[in-house]
């Protein structure tokens, strides 16, 4: 068998690939440019409850009490973040549609499928923008920030008003300064911690340009400027639905204010809008998830195969310290957010994958650590080696499978077609 490094190696990990080329797991790169992950340090859990969410806000509901009978820094620093939600995501709804046109219609139809979807440990939110310039009713929040409130969202986006002008700057600078609100005024899971992962914000709207001032580069950077006050990462993910074309450029320009841009989607039908918001809200955390999740698993196993290649040559503490420091990959989060996105049947495909892939990293490392004990109780090695390099063997085939299962979801974003 043959390897490959990840990319991203310090000149240790170099060392440790061109061992790798001799002992035998083929790695294949699976991160793309489009797809980075933000996470707050190292996968750190104090609790991992797994119960129903009903009863998670009411615990979640003690420890406030907690925080204000006393014991507020321990409750801060180490409780709460283990109830944070993975994706918060704010949805950022044109309401300037006329009123008997069905544009409103045809987002709220679209939302109520894609929040169905969403994952569990998801904060969901959604705001309006359109009025007249300057008044304080050109953009307000629809429904808070929590994990519990699809229906309300669905229920608000059918409800909101529509007709005015499009006010979208002030919606999507106001949508960032949601995202600043440390509690909020309605307890709510989620409603005022930051994200494990990403804080986006989903805008779909039928303008390119904002009504009440046409300088885009203004706009770019106001609201990168109000991005960098929030004093942390916020994606934008900006739907152009039935947007004139004339105003493409525009909103390309804006799209590029938030952190890891990407372009926008123009979407020209009802389908076209079903797909952008599915991809955006739903396929896009689950492709990034399991890329995460192979890009973590490989150098592990490279790791691996390197102490197998020192333990056929004898060099057996070296090889202890390499099968130690394999041994913990920190992907919990990942895991946990993959696992909580079987609304749809390509996430229950890539978790079912990378939960096998997971197994199987663990089983060359079993097989490893009883060549290593083989080693050193001075078994021959033969049956240990063989043992490890079928291990190894099934696992290229799993990351192999993974690698064609992402790039076939990758195809499908929308952007590619």
């Amino acid at each position: 068998m043959t390897g490959s490094p990840s990319s991203g190696s310090d000149g240790a990990d170099d060392a440790d690939d061109a061992k790798a080329q001799r002992a035998g797991v083929r790695q294949e790169a699976t991160a793309s440019d489009a797809a980075r992950v933000y996470q707050a340090g190292r996968d750190l859990r104090i609790l991992d409850l797994r119960v129903p969410r009903g009863i998670r806000n009411a615990l979640v509901a003690l420890v406030v009490l907690a925080l204000l009978g006393g014991g507020a820094w321990a409750v801060v620093r180490w409780v709460l973040p283990s109830y944070a939600p993975t994706y918060k995501t704010q949805f950022l709804m044109d309401a300037t549609a006329v009123a008997d046109s069905g544009d409103a219609d045809a987002v709220a139809a679209s939302l109520g499928t894609v929040v169905g979807n969403a994952g569990d440990s998801d904060a969901l939110a959604l705001r309006r923008f359109g009025g007249e310039c300057g008044a304080d009713g050109n953009t307000a929040r629809l429904v808070d920030f929590g994990t519990d409130n699809r229906q309300d969202i669905v229920r608000a986006a059918r409800q909101a008003p529509a007709g005015g002008r499009a006010t979208l700057l002030r919606g999507i600078v106001q949508a960032v300064d949601d995202f600043s609100t440390t509690f909020s005024s309605t307890f709510a899971l989620g409603a005022g911690q930051r994200a494990k992962q990403v804080n986006r914000i989903v805008v779909i709207t039928r303008h390119g340009r904002d009504a009440c001032d046409d300088d885009t580069d203004f706009v770019r950077r106001e609201i990168g400027e109000r991005i960098r006050a929030a004093g942390l990462d916020i994606e934008f993910r900006l739907i152009g639905y039935q947007v004139p074309e004339n105003q493409n450029d525009s909103l390309k320009s804006i799209a590029a204010a938030g952190s890891n841009p990407a372009e926008p989607v123009f979407a020209h039908t009802q389908a076209d809008l079903d797909a952008a918001l599915a991809w955006s809200t739903n396929t896009e955390p689950v492709l990034r998830n399991a890329t995460r999740i192979v890009d973590v698993l490989n150098p592990a196993v490279t790791r691996i195969n390197t102490a197998a290649q020192e333990i056929v040559e004898g060099r057996l503490d070296e090889a202890g310290q390499n099968l130690d420091r394999a041994r913990e990959p920190h992907i919990g989060t990942e895991f946990e957010d993959l696992g909580g996105r079987a609304g749809t049947p390509e996430g229950r495909d890539i978790n079912d994958r990378a939960s096998k892939l997971r197994e199987q990293q663990k089983t060359v490392l079993d097989a490893a650590d009883r060549l290593l004990a083989a080693a050193r109780s001075k078994t021959p090695l033969g049956p240990r080696h063989a043992a490890f390099e079928k291990a190894a063997t099934d696992y290229n085939t799993q990351v192999d499978a993974m690698n064609k299962a992402l790039a076939t979801l990758r195809a499908q974003a929308p952007a590619a077609r």
